[in-house]
């Protein structure tokens, strides 16, 4: 009895040590188009009977973390109007993207997908009350500040060897390079490429394709790229650096049979020259011939946007392909239970290998502020992932 008064004790204080307040990053679009960022101070409500408050300890900044943060606005132009103990920032959203803004003008948005933490305060359900103290991750949106609360069911709790930092990316990307593989099989087709190949994403991906035994020509952008992915085991990789590009792409592609590409740059000509690359490939071995080009279906779904430009597509890959955009979201609600359950479950066993995700640094909420820091954390380069502890003092 007296361990068990101990341990009621120890779940009451760290429920009641909460503070009074919290800081959130906002971001607000006016209806004139003026991006308003800003660190605040906003009360923190005790939880629900069936939720639980988690001190956020790591939180990723992921591209489409950035999309929703800066709403359009260019970070080079933003101009510094709060204090040093309270940053805000200031820009102007493109008049173009306004009109597909005007759902979130005048409301201040929380960002940030995902992140990981420990459980503080806990409602009085029991399954709320057992989190107390544990590190787990979560999904949901609102990551970028100091505490969030959540139902006790949606928290993935972490095993006793895994930090914050660990569980920060267990969602957006692991989910992701998990989707591609299942598209893959659900669609028919028997190999993937995947542009910018040497993101963390990209490299989940290499090493999910080689414990699986799936075909994956991985495209990168630099000589570099090529090194660090064949150091982990990948066998076809391209860059389009190389003069050779076009060349080593349709030998990759001949070689693996791949009719589906996931593009993460968008803009340009790069999703036309995979299907091209594929049509070639197929015609190659064909043993008719056909106006319409082959009658296998080809496949870019894009799914990131580092290259704004239009994308340019040279319709030299015959009559039966396809060009779409795609996210991990729509996809979840259309697998499944089974496939999804299956999906989260490799998550929590591989976080640490299959799913080890890398940072560039650590920066605190403030520093998301800071001018010179959005100059590093905003450029997209391919390899870079920035990981945020609202923790950290100002």
């Amino acid at each position: 009895m007296r361990g068990s008064c101990a341990r009621v004790k120890e779940r009451h204080s760290l429920t009641t040590a909460l503070p009074k307040t919290q800081q959130q990053l906002h971001s607000l679009v006016t209806d004139s188009g003026e991006l308003q960022l800003s660190l605040v101070e906003v009360p923190l409500v005790a939880p629900g009977a069936d939720e639980v408050v988690v001190r956020v300890e790591a939180t990723p900044i992921n591209p489409s973390d950035l999309g929703g943060l800066f709403a359009g606005a260019s970070w080079a132009d933003f101009t510094p109007t709060g204090t040093p103990g309270h940053p805000a920032l200031t820009g102007q959203v493109p008049a173009a993207a306004l009109p597909a803004l005007r759902p979130r003008v005048g409301e201040r948005l929380v960002v940030g997908n995902e992140s990981a933490g420990v459980v503080v305060a806990a409602g009085s359900n029991p399954e709320a009350q057992h989190l107390l103290g544990k590190t787990v991750a979560l999904t949901g949106g609102e990551m970028y500040q100091q505490y969030r609360t959540v139902k006790a069911n949606d928290c993935l709790v972490l095993d006793a060897q895994s930090t914050p930092a660990d569980g920060a990316s267990s969602y957006v990307n692991p989910l992701t390079s998990q989707a591609m593989v299942e598209v893959m099989r659900l669609e028919g087709h028997k190999a993937l490429v995947h542009t910018a190949a040497a993101s963390n994403l990209g490299q989940m991906l290499n090493r999910i394709c080689i414990a699986d035994g799936v075909d994956l020509v991985n495209v990168v952008r630099s000589p570099e790229q090529v090194a660090l992915l064949r150091a982990q085991g990948a066998k076809w990789v391209v860059d389009t650096s190389s003069a050779d590009f076009d060349v080593e792409l349709f030998a990759a592609i001949s070689a693996t049979g791949a009719t589906l590409a996931f593009d993460a740059v968008g803009g340009g000509e790069l999703a036309s020259k995979l299907l091209t690359a594929m049509e070639r490939a197929i015609s190659a071995t064909a043993t008719e011939y056909s106006r319409y080009g082959s009658a296998t279906h080809k496949q870019v779904y894009i799914y990131g946007g580092l290259d704004r430009s239009p994308t340019i597509l040279h319709r030299a890959y015959g009559m039966s392909w396809g060009v779409n955009g795609w996210l991990l979201t729509p996809f979840l609600e259309r697998a499944g239970e089974e496939i999804v359950g299956r999906m989260r479950n490799r998550v929590a066993t591989e976080l640490r290998t299959t799913f080890a995700s890398h940072y560039t640094d650590v920066i605190s909420l403030a520093d998301m502020l800071d001018p010179e820091k959005i100059a590093v954390y905003a450029k997209f380069a391919t390899g870079r992932k920035f990981l945020v502890n609202p923790a950290l003092a100002n």
